[in-house]
């Protein structure tokens, strides 16, 4: 063997007898017409923290955990402040997000200046650990 066919060889140029005598070639010319993307569905989640005034302002919440699939950390004191009646309409709304879709929530925090709660789509899991 001389020196270039060494060359070719080496560099891919030549097949080698020991492939070719069992059918093993360039195994990816087969897949050379195929083109094969994998992208996650979200790639990114957006962390959300919102303040809300009133129950009204749960609607935005609603919508980044049922339709944009967003974690949302929620200051609950405003509303709390408001009055039980206010409150507990909030306190619904978390309910119906966890029984219908799935959604998790869990109080972060609750002092005499915030009350935080996530709230977390069915697709973004929280652990708990102790």
């Amino acid at each position: 063997m001389s020196f270039t066919d060494n060359l070719k060889k080496s560099l891919g140029f030549e097949e080698d007898n020991f492939a070719s005598a069992y059918g093993i070639g360039d195994y990816g010319e087969e897949f050379e017409d195929e083109f094969t993307s994998i992208s996650p569905e979200q790639t990114f989640y957006e962390i959300i923290l919102i303040k809300p005034k009133s129950v009204d302002d749960l609607d935005y919440v609603f919508d980044q955990i049922v339709e944009e699939n967003n974690p949302v950390i929620l200051d609950l004191k405003f509303i709390e402040k408001q009055g039980e009646k206010q409150f507990r309409q909030a306190g619904e709304i978390l309910k119906l997000l966890r029984q219908q879709y799935g959604a998790e929530a869990i109080l972060l925090s609750q002092t005499e200046e915030k009350n935080l709660v996530i709230v977390t789509p069915s697709r973004v899991k929280l652990v708990r650990k102790e």
